[in-house]
């Protein structure tokens, strides 16, 4: 069963972007945008999407000599090494100065529509390796079982089988010291919050500070999410394996140290925070991508507007059930890690909907995906079924893909004004 079929609307939208940006009309050659794909799994040594395009861009005619590793690519696409790692790893250190350099590089420049297109594959398959390590489909530590699913192929798809649906909902229900009893309690403890908030929303209007001082506030305690607790309370032999890059992956790498650094670093200079209403997708990135590149902005503005209002208005065991809340904290916190914040949202809300677990389950698939851990995922919202936790993991995906299109799209605008 393909993970992201347990929801067919969204998966027909991501299965139409994803087809278009690889196989219709666009910039690009075919060879390249698999090449592409290739570099931007390999910053999170993704290597059950490598060994899907690796398939593909020899399929598409690819030059085979182009696999031994960057060292053998020609120059222009060696030339982004650099926008690659910034996107998957720091996106809020691209400027204008970058996009200047790619397109103005005599004989191996890129023509912004190029550069459009590989902006638009790159943040697409960072964003899908969060979704491989966030579902366990990476097929690492054993080829035919990886954290319990097994791996199929359909029609060249991103698809892997679980072993057993409900053995995954079991399992987390009764492994470890939890009791069925700790997790429902914890379920009605969140509907109770939820609730709650929506009443205090009716009741008073935070001010512009104190929204400012919210969102400063869960900027600065997400540094110690993850640093703190992966660390500590999951055995070292969950990492172990992830730490050592195998040569495959790593011929695809340039300056492999570089990874995430929190976005509001201790003791750093104050990064300014990317106001959303000042450049968002909708006003902005929409039509220039449009513009550069047609149509991929509409089938981009579809998924994530699907992703954003999907709901089944369940929540566990519990029917009609709004969760408009529940969704934005989630999309809204992948914001903030990556120093997004919008005005209109009180970041107090992410406190108090998202739980501690689910904060280092959400930083560990956005920021570091290949560390993340089956236990990491059955330890959060314990109550909830298997295709909820899915519905998360997209979630995290297209807010992280947004982001990062934010980012370069507003570079690309500075550069063209």
């Amino acid at each position: 069963m393909n993970v992201m079929s347990l929801h067919t609307q969204y998966l027909e939208s991501f299965l139409r972007s994803q087809f278009y940006m690889l196989r219709m009309d666009g910039p690009l050659p075919l060879p390249y945008r698999h090449y592409i794909a290739i570099m931007a799994a390999a910053r999170h040594r993704c290597s059950y999407l490598i060994n899907m395009h690796v398939d593909e861009f020899l399929k598409t005619g690819g030059i085979p000599e182009w696999l031994n590793g960057l060292e053998y690519v020609p120059q222009r696409l060696k030339n982004l090494n650099e926008i690659n790692k910034l996107l998957a790893h720091r996106p809020w250190l691209i400027t204008k100065e970058h996009i200047q350099k790619l397109v103005k590089t005599g004989e191996n420049n890129w023509s912004l529509p190029e550069l459009v297109h590989a902006v638009v594959l790159l943040a697409h398959y960072h964003a899908l390796a969060s979704f491989v390590f966030g579902s366990g489909i990476n097929p690492e530590r054993d080829p035919e079982i990886s954290n319990g699913f097994r791996l199929i192929s359909v029609n060249n798809f991103c698809v892997c089988d679980l072993a057993n649906d409900n053995s995954i909902e079991n399992a987390s229900l009764t492994g470890g010291n939890y009791g069925i009893v700790d997790s429902l309690s914890e379920l009605e403890a969140l509907m109770e919050r939820m609730k709650r908030l929506q009443e205090e929303r009716d009741d008073d209007e935070a001010s512009q500070e104190e929204m400012t001082t919210r969102f400063e506030k869960e900027k600065k305690e997400s540094l110690f999410v993850v640093s703190g607790d992966t660390f500590h309370s999951f055995p070292h032999s969950d990492f172990e394996d992830d730490m050592i890059i195998t040569s495959d992956v790593s011929r695809y790498i340039e300056d492999p140290g570089f990874g995430y650094e929190d976005f509001a670093r201790r003791g750093e200079e104050h990064l300014p925070t990317f106001r959303a209403q000042d450049y968002t997708w909708e006003n902005h990135g929409f039509s220039l991508v449009n513009r550069l590149y047609s149509d991929i902005g509409h089938l981009l503005d579809e998924k994530f507007r699907m992703v954003y209002n999907l709901t089944y208005n369940t929540m566990a065991t519990h029917e009609d059930v709004d969760t408009t809340m529940l969704r934005r904290a989630l999309f809204n916190y992948v914001h903030c890690m990556f120093g997004i914040r919008y005005d209109d949202y009180d970041y107090g809300e992410v406190n108090q909907l998202l739980e501690r677990s689910l904060k280092v389950y959400i930083k560990t698939v956005t920021c570091y995906p290949e560390r993340t851990t089956k236990r990491m995922y059955d330890s959060y919202w314990r109550q909830f079924k298997h295709s909820e936790k899915v519905h998360v993991n997209l979630l995290l995906m297209e807010a992280r893909m947004q982001a990062e299109l934010l980012y370069a799209l507003r570079a690309i605008t500075r550069h063209l004004t």
